[in-house]
């Protein structure tokens, strides 16, 4: 299962770099089309090279596909709407309202999520919650990338983008020059305190799949889980500071959450 769970992250990391990489000024809708095309060729048995073709492998052993699902009265098709969300990276650098935000955690992070459900594998007792069970896996995969964005302001600002709710920031009298300006103001940490509160809704939400997976997968989900409340733990000790500073979980706190979370994986109570 972990090797599985790495080609996905390859294939992802792949996708990740046409933006961000090293060749991102050549970035555009025809490179991205072209990344499409490929996706296609591979889920048909046409590799373009040895880490397609090793991904070929899996999507022909697990129940993958690229074709359209339905969860919560919406369409989604993890591996194509990945790519759509880098080409919402490529020609937007600001959100409105939360619900463009949501959006984009959900192409760049809850495919990540959606991928690998059928992959670590749902619990033969919990076969009849398997929709819930892809929510919770959306639920970590939003909380996640809300995460990532809390922790990165200070380090996207200096690239000229501002992943926060513009209406929620003038809410607090806030705007992009207070994000440039890099000051933590009172106005600020109010702001913060319910962007946090937020990631915190959805790993509340995806806990009760995190205990319904096979049993084999469950100890690297619950990992991630408690690994990103830490992070949104250690911006509350910055004081709120993520605009000069990067929040972080140290190595030692990583040690010790391992058997907090293997324990968590054992549980079959879902109340925590």
């Amino acid at each position: 299962m972990t090797k599985t769970i790495t080609l996905f992250t390859v294939w992802c990391r792949r996708t990740d770099e046409l933006v961000d990489g090293p060749n991102a000024i050549h970035m555009s809708d025809a490179v991205l089309d072209r990344w499409e095309e490929r996706l296609h060729d591979l889920f048909h048995g046409r590799p373009f090279d040895m880490l397609d073709a090793a991904l070929t492998h899996t999507v022909q052993k697990f129940p993958l596909d690229i074709k359209e699902r339905k969860l919560d009265l919406e369409f989604w098709c993890p591996f194509r709407d990945m790519i759509e969300g880098m080409r919402m990276d490529i020609k937007k650098s600001r959100y409105e309202n939360f619900q463009e935000l949501y959006l984009y955690c959900y192409y760049v992070a809850g495919t990540v999520a959606l991928m690998s459900v059928p992959v670590m594998g749902i619990a033969p007792e919990s076969s009849s919650d398997a929709p819930n069970i892809y929510n919770s896996a959306l639920s970590l995969g939003i909380g996640n990338q809300l995460t990532n964005i809390l922790r990165d302001v200070g380090e996207d600002a200096l690239r000229g983008r501002v992943y926060l709710p513009q209406d929620e920031l003038a809410q607090f009298g806030l705007c992009d020059e207070d994000v440039y300006s890099r000051r933590v103001t009172d106005n600020w940490r109010e702001f913060m305190k319910g962007q946090i509160r937020r990631a915190r809704f959805y790993f509340n939400q995806a806990e009760e799949g995190a205990s319904k997976l096979d049993k084999d997968s469950r100890w690297p989900v619950w990992s991630s889980l408690l690994l990103y409340r830490n992070i949104l733990d250690a911006i509350e000790d910055n004081d709120y500071d993520n605009l000069t500073k990067r929040a972080y979980v140290g190595r030692t706190k990583k040690l010790l959450m391992l058997p907090v979370s293997y324990t968590r994986s054992l549980s079959t109570s879902f109340a925590f």
